[in-house]
Parts: C-alpha cells; structure tokens; sequence
C-alpha cells in the first residue's frame, strides 16, 4: 500500500481537487504566465496574464491585437472581433479583473488560427501561426496519444466514455481525431465534478471546512513527530515553510505536496483531459453534468481512517523526488492507449482494502448508475462522459458494470 501507485492514484483520480482553492495558496505560489506570439512576447499595458482554476487568461483586446486581430465588442459569453478581415463571434467566459477584460487564451488562439502550447519551464503560452510553426513546435502538437474512449449505444442514446488524465501536458495534444468527432455531436459533456468552479467561494468554503482543523490542534498532533519531520524537510525543498501546512489535515497536506511536485514537472490541471473539454463545453454552451460532486470527493478524503491518511502523506513524502517519474508511466499508458497496462496500473491499487473501496469500487458504482439512466432516457441524445481513466477497467470498473447490466461496451 506505502507505494508510489496508490500515491499516483490520489494525484490522477481526484487532481484538481483542490486546484484554485484556498489551500494551494500555502504553498510557493508559481509566477504568472507569460504570453508569446510567435517568439514576441506580449508586453500587457493594462493588466497581466494569470492562472486561474487551471485555465491561463489573458487581457483580451491586447492578445488580440498582439494577433493581429481586432476587438469590436464584449459582452457576457460573447466576443465580437475582426480575424483576418472577417467579424467573427466567439462563445466564451468572460473575466473582468480591475476592470479589464479576461478571456481563455486557447479560445482566442485556435480562433485566430494559430497553435497553442505550453512551456512548463518558463510557464509561457505559446501561440504560433500554423504555417509559420517550426519543427520542434510541430512535433510537440502532434504527438498527442491514443487516449481511451469506450462506446455504449442504446434505446436510441449513445454513450461515449473517455479516460481522462486529470494533470497533463501539451504533449497530450491533439487529441485522437475520434474524441473530437465524438465530442463534436455531443448534446451533454459529463465529468467527475466541473473543476472550472473550483475556486468559487462555496468551494473554497468547503476546503476549509472539511480541510482545516477546526478544534485548536494542527497537523503535528495527528501524525507522528517522525513523518511531521519529513514533511518539513520535503516542504523546504521546496521553496516553503516548514509549518506551512500546519493548519490542514493530513489528506489535503498529501494532495498539495503531490500537486507541488508534479507541476514543477510540468504536468498541469491547465492541460488535463476533462478541464479540455469542459472549456470546450462552455464555447459550445452545452450542459456540463457532474456525476459526482465537490463536496463528495472532499469527502471521500476527509473520512479517510486517521492511519490511512498518515499513510498517505508518508508515501507522498518518501516518493517526492519520484512523483513526476510516476506521472510520466501513467502519462504513457494513456498516450499509447494500451489497455493492458491500464488494468495492470488499475489492479495494483487494491492492496489497501479501505483505499481501494473508497478510490474506485464505491464511486464506480455511481457513475456507471448515472451512466445507465442516460442510456435508459430514450431521448436520442449523446453523452460525452469523461472520468480518470483507472475507473473503467478491471473487475470494479465501469465497463464491466455497464456490460454486467446489459450493455455491449465497444472499445474505440
């Protein structure tokens, strides 16, 4: 159980968890993003590139103009603007901070016609017109990966089930052309819980409620002197305080310490497969439906036994310096889409019977019962279901849930 599968699992089950909220602002904060247009860095007059819940917003009229492009008008989801002389409407989120305007940038790149990628080391998004794109910018965009991705067809409904990776790079990217024509036709966008509210005061509440220490004690009086030494060791490493995570329970100090890590290797919620795709929803404005909630996946970790959480944190702590080598085995098994290795990764979680129960067997039930009521609501719809994708194999997964209950599930 003390191994780094059940701390990988933690990381690309349930990351963006806590992405946005109150408790990653204890930790070394990275800079801002920057913005470059082909190899021209942006310089922002009003306002600065930022991070926020994952997705990088930029100023909108200057990253336009530094596009060539022009703003005619914005207002509520929608952005009016003039791309190589033609109007164009754009569906998007809109951000005003200190009175600027913030939009996505990857929505005002690929309408501009360019390609977006992300530089981990110097935390730049670079946008490059597609017939002026290098060599090395061209084999970082169409590397991409296999991915997984299940059908399930009935009364009239299709299902389409992706494995996601919660954390991940522009390597990821471009997609299989398969998830795209799926998506393309989807009348629903499924996913664990929508992370692009994260950082939504209700949420952050929620951090701080289930995550904090609420009776007076800290974390040192709940773990060992022996694994709070540790802890404090790793954390100067990595550029924070010692006692930074003083005020939050084991199973949120084991998250942040992960999170920490595996960004600096350049893995991101910025990059992963559901945060993806729920930005593509908000474009297309079609439903985004959660099969499981905030509240219930805080939860699921805050009602951890005490010694499995210390567990937890412990195998978070001893394998720090191998957090980013773990994030690139599973980031492998997706991009080959090798469902062998999938279900091996999957089945070696199980040696904790607690975690195990908790991580996948419990919620893999849920979802493949949310799951089963769309195919059963005979409205002729599609459904775009995207979840980690340790929940769809093995004995417990949600495949063989869907094909014990009937179902003929086809592998894409």
């Amino acid at each position: 159980m003390k191994n780094w599968k059940q701390m990988l699992l933690s990381l690309t089950l349930s990351a963006g968890l806590l992405t946005g909220a109150a408790v990653p602002a204890v930790a070394a904060a990275p800079q801002q993003p920057a913005v470059k247009v082909n190899n021209q860095t942006v310089e922002y007059k009003s306002g600065s590139p930022v991070n926020n819940q994952g997705t990088t917003l930029v100023p909108l009229r200057a990253t336009l103009e530094a596009m060539d492009a022009e703003l005619q008008n914005a207002a509520g989801d929608t952005i009016y603007a003039i791309i190589d002389g033609k109007a164009v409407t754009l569906k998007s989120k809109l951000t005003v901070i200190n009175g600027v305007t913030y939009a996505p940038v990857r929505v005002l790149g690929d309408a501009a016609g360019y390609e977006v990628s992300w530089d981990a080391q110097t935390r730049t998004v670079i946008l490059k017109t597609k017939t002026a794109a290098g060599g090395s910018q061209t084999a970082v965009n169409t590397q991409g990966g296999r991915g997984f991705m299940w059908e399930v067809q009935s009364n009239g409904n299709t299902v389409y089930l992706v494995g996601s990776m919660h954390i991940a790079d522009e390597s990821f990217y471009p997609l299989n052309a398969e998830f795209e024509e799926a998506f393309a036709e989807a009348d629903y966008l499924g996913v664990e819980i929508d992370i692009s509210k994260a950082a939504d005061e209700a949420s952050q509440k929620l951090v701080l409620d289930m995550g904090m220490y609420q009776d007076g004690t800290t974390l040192k009086d709940h773990i060992s002197s022996e694994t709070y030494a540790k802890l404090g060791e790793v954390l100067k490493q990595a550029g924070v305080k010692a006692n930074a995570l003083d005020q939050f329970k084991p199973w949120v100090a084991e998250t942040t310490l992960s999170s920490l890590k595996s960004a600096t290797a350049g893995y991101e919620a910025s990059a992963g497969i559901d945060l993806y795709f729920i930005q593509k929803a908000i474009e297309r404005k079609i439903p985004i439906m959660e099969l499981e909630s905030y509240e219930s996946q805080l939860g699921m970790f805050n009602n951890f036994s005490k010694e499995l959480q210390e567990a937890n944190l412990l195998s978070a702590i001893e394998n720090y310096d191998q957090i980013d080598e773990s994030v690139d085995v599973m980031a492998e098994i997706w991009k080959s889409g090798n469902d062998e290795q999938l279900l091996q990764l999957t089945n070696s979680f199980s040696g904790d019977a607690e975690y195990y129960k908790a991580m996948l067997v419990d919620r893999n039930i849920g979802m493949a019962d949310k799951i089963d009521g769309y195919l059963k609501n005979g409205k002729n719809e599609e459904y775009f279901i995207v979840v980690g994708a340790a929940h769809y194999l093995g004995e417990h997964g949600i495949v063989k849930l869907l094909q014990d209950k009937g179902y003929t599930v086809v592998r894409k």
